[in-house]
């Protein structure tokens, strides 16, 4: 028995030792297998690169090269086909490589391809590292396309980000340098790069950026140039003077740690201060040169880049109607030359687009982009004033407000806060809708404490008004600084329905063979408003062109809309809109000083907008608003009006009777007892108002449909609004 389980043991251990033996071939022979995949893989891409390199090796060179001048012809069009902007050199003056600086040579090769003098035009290992490194990023964080490279894709190709531009880019490249020498393609390089603000070469830009030929630059201009190629629009110093100083000061780190510079040199040049040059006219064509601006940054956004747009040929139609942006133009520097406001610093803003589908039709971010190109349509913050309560009433609106309610137009205190009206002129109980028109004050407090201030602050994001907003009662006088673009969108839901459309500029982007590259998709829309309190809000706000404070800016069609004066006379604003077009205009200094007290948002914002919207509107006639009819009853009464502030007043008066003791002859429990009644009455007054039916007439009015002037208009105006809400 003992023997037995000796040899079940000895065969169990037999067992297990050849179990791990099969275990330990079977793994020896994935491993091997796993070894010779790779083996194979390492050998398979080197035969590739020396298949390559052969391959690149025996490329012909490039007939004619050196005659060869690059097609500037980008063009940005209008939509009526006006070309608004080309893309040529301020000045192309050919430079010869030994007339340029060898500052700017080592700047360049220090910080666009270290190994030029080394390589046959393409840098393999580089381009592995970048791939590399790219990988471990998860995005583009290191760039490989060596100075040839990009001579190649600037002569030849576009910058499309495709893996067959890559491969086209390397084969002429490699064609380039069995064409020509390595001075020979620096430069030509240094002669046809974009290098921002409209200059083609480091010639063009030594004169543009600081008005002096590139022989006599120092050290930290030639720097600056040296680093604008990897992104021209973003170092510009004209649009961003911080982020050109930080790359001028990279590209001096690396000349310094290449030994090109001294360490005294680069700490000097570091600290020199950037003097640019006045502002050119350095573009051949820039007929709307703030426009285009905003066009160039919605094409970056869309995956262009500067350089691509201004060398690649490309056709781009925009949303921009020239006419009447021309009129806008226009209307600015007449305006304000009729006002008195001729200064460097007496600015105008304008934007306009439609709220039906998003086109951004006008766009003026100042009178004079030569010598301002800061763009006051999307980067100034300036309070509305009084333009801002259409906010405040479209909330009322919401919560069921009419606008024949009666509101109290007289003092009112909150806390430490005791608004007045202009002139201290107050008229007692008048409607709602009378109280926008006269743009009283008293009556946008009354109403923001009676909505709350969170209601309106609401209301304003929903509209697409940015910017911070404090939670403060003052916000109803407009107190808080706006952008006039998000301000201006924000009034669209006023036209449209409710709907707020996000405006767009660019409508289409074209090659030169005429292959569409890019078209617009169908803009953004969100329902934020009630149709109710867009047709009442423009019921109310056509009231103040018509008998109020906006009676300049009527052009003689339906149109509706707010103007706008700061207390201290800084800013002045006009907000309106037609059933097609809305359009925002901001008059004010740049320094933030006082203008004329006769400049108010009545005046010259008014009457700019005016002579704007009259050359706008032509294509849409007399376009009525789709909206149901709502009746304005002049200084309404009756059971079933509710009176805003009633209540407060009541109270006040109470208290002053207990206060001093007065109660027409009533003692304190009698005067008590009516007090109550007075409430009493009050409060049934306010629920007989909930319980009433709305005094918007289901019956809408006649209308018509905007169309060109050649045809009848007969149907409804379109509006991104389905037909079951209309």
């Amino acid at each position: 028995m003992t023997k037995y389980y000796i040899n079940r043991n000895l065969k169990a251990k037999e067992m297990a030792k050849a179990n791990i033996s099969k275990k330990s071939k079977n793994d020896g022979g994935f491993f091997s297998t796993l070894k010779f995949i790779f083996i194979m893989f390492c050998a398979c891409t080197l035969a590739g690169v020396a298949s390559l390199e052969l391959y690149l090796s025996s490329l012909p060179p490039i007939d004619n090269l050196d005659k060869f001048k690059p097609n500037i012809v980008t063009k940005i069009y209008s939509s009526d086909d006006e070309i608004i902007k080309t893309f040529t050199a301020y000045t192309y003056e050919k430079i010869e490589l030994k007339d340029i600086p060898d500052n700017l040579k080592k700047a360049l090769i220090a910080t666009e391809d270290k190994n030029f003098y080394r390589h046959h035009g393409y840098d393999l290992t580089g381009l592995a590292r970048s791939m590399v490194q790219n990988v471990i990023a998860g995005r583009v964080v290191q760039g490989a396309s060596t100075i040839t490279q990009q001579l190649a894709r600037v002569l030849f190709l576009n910058n499309e980000r495709t893996f067959d531009r890559k491969l086209k880019e390397l084969f002429i490249a490699a064609r380039i340098e069995k064409t020509i020498s390595k001075d020979q393609i620096l430069e030509m390089y240094m002669n046809n790069v974009y290098l921002g603000a409209g200059a083609y070469g480091v010639e063009a830009a030594a004169q543009i950026y600081f008005d002096k030929h590139l022989k006599d630059c120092s050290l930290s201009e030639l720097a600056l140039i040296a680093g604008l190629p990897q992104a021209p629009s973003v170092y510009n110093p004209f649009n961003n003077m911080d982020l050109a100083v930080q790359r001028r000061n990279q590209v001096l780190l690396r000349m310094y740690k290449m030994r090109y510079i001294t360490k005294d040199e680069y700490e000097s040049a570091k600290d020199a201060k950037v003097r640019l040059a006045k502002v050119p006219q350095f573009y051949t064509t820039n007929k709307a040169p703030y426009f285009c601006d905003y066009v160039l940054k919605e094409l970056e956004s869309l995956g262009f880049d500067e350089a691509e747009i201004s060398q690649g040929g490309y056709k781009v139609v925009t949303t921009l109607n020239y006419k009447a942006q021309k009129a806008a133009d226009e209307a600015i520097t007449r305006n304000l030359v009729n006002w008195g406001l001729r200064g460097d610093k007496n600015q105008a803003a304008v934007f306009a687009y439609s709220p039906v589908d998003g086109k951004i039709l006008v766009y003026s971010g100042g009178k004079d982009y030569t010598k301002s190109q800061y763009d006051r349509v999307t980067q100034a913050v300036r309070p509305p004033g009084s333009a801002f309560k259409p906010i405040v009433y479209a909330a009322a609106m919401e919560k069921g407000i009419s606008p024949n309610d009666m509101i109290e137009d007289r003092p009112i205190t909150i806390g430490q806060w005791s608004p007045h009206n202009y002139g201290n002129k107050y008229r007692g109980n008048i409607p709602v809708y009378t109280a926008l028109m006269v743009s009283s004050n008293v009556c946008a407090a009354r109403m923001i404490k009676e909505v709350g201030i969170r209601s309106v602050i609401q209301i304003a994001r929903v509209l697409g008004i940015e910017t911070p907003l404090e939670y403060d009662y003052t916000i109803a006088l407009g107190s808080n600084g706006v952008k006039l673009f998000e301000f201006t969108r924000a009034y669209g839901a006023f036209a449209n329905g409710g709907y707020v459309v996000q405006p767009y500029s660019v409508e289409r982007v074209e090659t030169s063979r005429g292959k569409v590259v890019y078209r617009a998709p169908k803009t953004k829309i969100s329902h934020q408003l009630s149709m109710n309190t867009a047709a009442e809000m423009t019921a109310m706000m056509r009231t103040v062109i018509t008998n109020g404070t906006g009676r300049a800016a009527n052009i003689g069609k339906p149109a509706a809309g707010k103007t706008g004066t700061t207390d201290d006379n800084k800013d002045a604003y006009f907000v309106g809109y037609t059933p097609n077009i809305v359009a925002g205009v901001w008059v004010g200094n740049d320094d933030n000083t006082v203008m004329n007290k006769g400049v108010q948002g009545g005046t010259v914002p008014a009457l700019i907008w005016k002579d704007m919207m009259k050359v706008a509107t032509e294509p849409y006639g007399k376009a009525e608003f789709n909206y149901p009819e709502v009746k304005l009853i002049p200084f309404a009464a009756g059971s079933n009006i509710k009176i805003i502030g009633e209540e407060e007043k009541v109270q006040e008066e109470a208290n002053n009777q207990n206060t001093n003791g007065d109660t027409n002859g009533l003692d304190a429990q009698s005067a008590q007892t009516a007090q109550e009644a007075v409430q009493n009455v009050v409060k049934t007054i306010n629920a007989n108002k909930k319980s009433e039916p709305s005094k918007i007439q289901q019956n809408p009015l006649p209308v018509t449909k905007p169309v060109a002037p050649s045809k009848p208009a007969s149907a409804p105006i379109p509006m991104a609004v389905p037909d079951s809400l209309h």
